[in-house]
């Protein structure tokens, strides 16, 4: 099944989130890991302290009973050795077991009655040697057997073990907590690395789909856009061959049509020549001689189609036949024009640009007015003589449609486009151009506002036909009673134009 783009932004989505599930569950797991083996190392660590703690309180209670039941059998001072060390270290030691077990109350509570024990054992300790050293040394074996020291002795190892076994198995829960998280993390891991080999096995088998479909799609468009170049291109030739027909018939047609009209108005000439004579004869001939009524008549007939119906007809003739030969000599124009070869050759537009502005410059001064060029034109190869006729047709308009009530004003401003093209814009404050006309006066033979100035309605028409035979356009934005600005894009290179027709 053929898997679609947004098919294919679905299962990118679903795996990424699938993706990013996994990763959050392992970072939690990773997180929740971390925080219970500070935890259970923070437990571990007290534990061991009251351990290490405990331990080295007993050993102190032992070695103390040890120096002094071995000074009480010898009555040798070097015996006490022992005891004198524990003694002194019994204090602080005795603190750092209360320390440890000051945030347990319970513990703290027999922590306190430790220490009230351990203190009376080093005082019945202390008595019994005290005892001995002044020579009461019976006196002294009386305590010891009298099982006092033994008892607090004994009630002492009972918290020691107590105590002890509590921080054992402390250190074994925190062991035993901590391998239980490492086995979770790892099944996390575990499960998680299984969903992202999943997801990313998943994403290449969809992106691997997708190409596959898009490799094939791009050999299927590669055919069908080679069938198709070679069907534009047989098209393009057809298109290129019915236009040099339509051309040449134009040519033929406009061509036929002049030597009838040649004659037309040859004949008119020899018509006007002829009724000079024809006037003067009917002149004379009905100039009053007593001749009778109905012969008046006539004579009167004969000078009025003579001096005034002759002559109108004539004229007919001729403004008819003048137009006709306008409008055949602007076709012929554009036939020749659509059949010139261009020559691309290196322009500098800003020079070209100067010489048309010249042309019309001292019309335009001679109004008033002035012409300014702007902008920084490109340099570009095209056919010099499309571009003269382009911009000398613009100019030409902007001085005959000039607005009668202000001094004219013509900007030009040249620059590149996009597409590697060239854009120049004329822009002018005349008369302006009906919003509904701006497309027609780019017609042939079509013609915008008041008609008082003399022409065929070619001159636009012309102008586009060049532009696009250079690889361009040509637009106008227009505002009646304000001005006109004519944009003309055309390619740089002339020579990419030709190659591509």
């Amino acid at each position: 099944m053929p898997i679609s783009k947004n098919a294919l932004v679905r299962s990118t989505v679903l795996f990424l989130l699938l993706g990013l599930a996994a990763l959050l569950a392992i970072v939690g797991a990773m997180v929740w890991l971390v925080n219970e083996t500070a935890v259970n190392s923070n437990n571990l660590i007290k534990a061991r302290s009251e351990r290490a703690a405990l331990i080295t309180l007993r050993g102190l209670g032992q070695d103390a009973e040890t120096g002094q039941r071995g000074y009480l059998l010898t009555n040798n001072p070097d015996y006490l050795a022992p005891y004198n060390d524990a003694k002194s270290k019994f204090p602080a030691q005795m603190d750092k077991v209360q320390a440890a077990f000051d945030d347990e109350p319970a513990q703290a509570t027999l922590a306190a009655r430790l220490r009230e024990t351990m203190t009376a054992k080093f005082a019945e300790l202390e008595t019994t040697i005290e005892l001995a050293k002044n020579g009461q040394r019976d006196e002294a074996l009386a305590i010891v057997n009298a099982d006092r020291g033994r008892e607090l002795m004994d009630e002492a190892r009972a918290f020691f073990d107590r105590a002890i076994e509590k921080a054992d198995q402390t250190v074994l829960d925190s062991i035993a907590r901590q391998q239980r998280g490492i086995d979770m993390l790892r099944w996390v891991t575990f499960l998680g690395a299984l969903v992202i080999i999943g997801v990313v096995g998943g994403s290449i088998w969809t992106v691997w789909q997708y190409t596959r479909q898009l490799v094939e799609a791009q050999r299927e468009v590669a055919v069908l856009n080679a069938d198709l170049e070679r069907r534009v291109s047989e098209r393009t030739a057809d298109l290129g061959r019915a236009n040099e027909e339509i051309q040449r018939f134009a040519y033929i047609v406009t061509h036929d049509l002049r030597a009838p009209l040649v004659n037309i108005m040859g004949f008119t000439s020899e018509l006007e020549a002829s009724l000079g004579a024809l006037q003067d004869y009917v002149g004379e001939a009905t100039a009053p001689t007593g001749a009778a009524a109905a012969e008046t008549d006539k004579a009167e007939a004969a000078r009025l189609a003579a001096f005034e119906e002759l002559p109108e007809a004539i004229g007919f003739i001729r403004s008819s036949t003048r137009k006709m030969d306008g409008l055949i000599n602007a076709i012929l124009k554009l036939s020749r024009e659509g059949r010139r070869t261009l020559k691309p050759e290196t322009i500098d537009l800003q020079g070209l640009l100067e010489n048309a502005a010249n042309a019309v410059r001292h019309q335009i001064v001679d109004a008033g007015g002035e012409v300014v060029i702007d902008g920084r034109p490109p340099a570009l190869l095209s056919d010099r003589l499309t571009l003269e006729q382009i911009f000398g047709n613009l100019l030409d308009n902007a001085v005959k449609y000039r607005s009668k009530d202000r001094p004219l004003r013509v900007r030009i401003e040249a620059g590149v486009g996009p597409g590697n093209t060239v854009v120049v814009r004329v822009e002018d404050n005349g008369r302006g151009i009906a919003p509904q006309d701006h497309e027609r006066i780019f017609e042939l033979f079509r013609r915008s506002g008041s008609q008082d100035q003399a022409g065929e309605g070619i001159g636009l028409a012309h102008v586009r036909s060049m532009a696009r035979n250079i690889g361009g356009d040509v637009g106008v934005q227009s505002e009646l009673g304000t001005g006109s600005t004519f944009e003309i894009t055309f390619a740089r290179d002339l020579r990419s134009v030709i190659g591509a027709i």
